[in-house]
């Protein structure tokens, strides 16, 4: 038995951003990396040291413009439910209620607490959503200046590129970091989840792993008699190996770059 966990227009905003991401993390570690082995391996697919830097451009230009759509559609979500969106127990915005839980689960973590019951969404899923919009104001701002450093510099001193090309490149590192490293423990690892949690591909979670880590959730579904309207059987045979496909090699080409960004990080030039 499973449960609807995510809309097919969440996943689809999910999968673009996961191949749009990892896109722009291998062509720009392929170019900053591009004096070692590794970075002209990551180079090769997208024509080389320039070539690369065109992709870049444009998927860069893809992803704000994906970001740009996503506005759209909150905004629509906000139209059509109203403030309950924002404010309601469904809302993926960060509160006060959510200290608690946290608190709760660090000391879950550590044998002090039983674990708390969280509702639809987590702390940790409320920042892991969050933190992708500070991101792409610093690195879409950046990159947007960046884009054409001798346009930028007939509207603004030319430090102002050099400044955007550090902090680009430091957010990007972050950014990346926090992806390949947390999000996919997190995500991916989990012993309730490992070896992939398939959920944000197939669109369905499994009912008894989410009832043990999601148990306010539940309890409130089952209040208001909605909880039989969202179960449903397991998802197809090639639905789930697309997804675990998809899945484990947007997790390998990470930890590709991830592993080889750190072993060759003394042989480039910064």
């Amino acid at each position: 038995m499973t449960i609807k966990r995510f809309t097919p227009a969440q996943r689809g905003f999910h999968l673009l951003l996961m191949l749009s991401f990892l896109v722009q993390s291998a062509t720009g570690v392929g170019r900053m990396y591009a004096e070692t082995g590794f970075g002209q391996t990551l180079l090769v697919p997208f024509g080389g040291f320039h070539g690369a830097l065109t992709v870049h451009k444009w998927v860069g230009i893809f992803m704000l413009i994906l970001f740009g759509v996503h506005l759209i559609y909150l905004a629509g979500v906000f139209v059509y439910s109203g403030k309950k969106a924002v404010f309601g127990p469904d809302s993926i915005l960060p509160g006060p209620g959510d200290v608690r839980p946290a608190l709760a689960h660090i000391g879950w973590m550590l044998g002090l607490k039983n674990h708390p019951r969280f509702e639809r969404w987590a702390y940790w899923e409320k920042f892991d959503y969050w933190a992708v919009f500070w991101g792409m104001v610093i690195i879409g701002g950046t990159g947007l200046i960046l884009y054409s450093p001798l346009a930028s510099s007939r509207i603004m001193p030319g430090w102002v590129a050099n400044v955007s090309f550090w902090v680009h490149r430091i957010e990007a590192i972050l950014a990346m970091g926090h992806v390949f490293i947390i999000h996919f423990a997190v995500g991916h690892l989990r012993r309730k989840h490992f070896p992939m949690d398939k959920a944000i591909f197939t669109g369905y979670a499994g009912l008894n792993a989410t009832r043990s880590e999601k148990q306010a959730w539940i309890d409130r579904l089952e209040k208001e008699d909605r909880l039989k309207n969202m179960t449903g059987d397991e998802a197809s045979v090639p639905t789930r190996a697309a997804a675990y496909t998809v899945g484990f090699l947007a997790i390998l080409t990470g930890l590709y770059i991830l592993v080889g960004g750190l072993i060759n990080a003394r042989n480039i030039t910064w």
